[in-house]
């Protein structure tokens, strides 16, 4: 019995959430194709042009724009921004600091420390059990 390799692919959507890209900003034949495995790897370590730009400058898809801003996607959703933004709007979102990001910032500084003492709590109860 032979067995040949088929190319592992993924869409185009699949592609850009890997690269951290929001799709609608890149380019026809990328939204158009199928990316293989092979070309998602090359385009991780020798990025082109486009996809410099769009990491640079944006528009960013929204778990790009809640990591920048430092809060979660929910607390995106709760401030009011639903599309993609580019850099240029994060830094004057940041500027600005309007009364839902200090708030939603809040919220996620509680999350981590909650979550930083439940991984303790729990590290302590694997020590006694120990």
């Amino acid at each position: 019995m032979t067995s040949h390799q088929t190319t592992q692919t993924m869409k185009p959507a699949t592609a850009a959430k890997k690269l951290g890209v929001y799709l609608e900003a890149t380019p026809a034949e990328f939204q158009e194709g199928v990316v293989s495995r092979a070309e998602l790897t090359a385009l991780q370590a020798d990025p082109p042009e486009w996809l410099q730009e769009l990491r640079r400058n944006g528009p960013h898809p929204r778990p790009v724009v809640a990591a920048k801003l430092g809060v979660s996607i929910a607390g995106l959703a709760r401030g009011g921004v639903t599309e993609a933004l580019t850099t240029e709007q994060i830094e004057a979102l940041k500027t600005e600091n309007p009364a839902w990001l200090r708030r939603e910032r809040s919220t996620q500084a509680d999350v981590r420390k909650e979550s930083v003492r439940i991984k303790e709590k729990n590290a302590e109860r694997s020590a006694k059990r120990s």
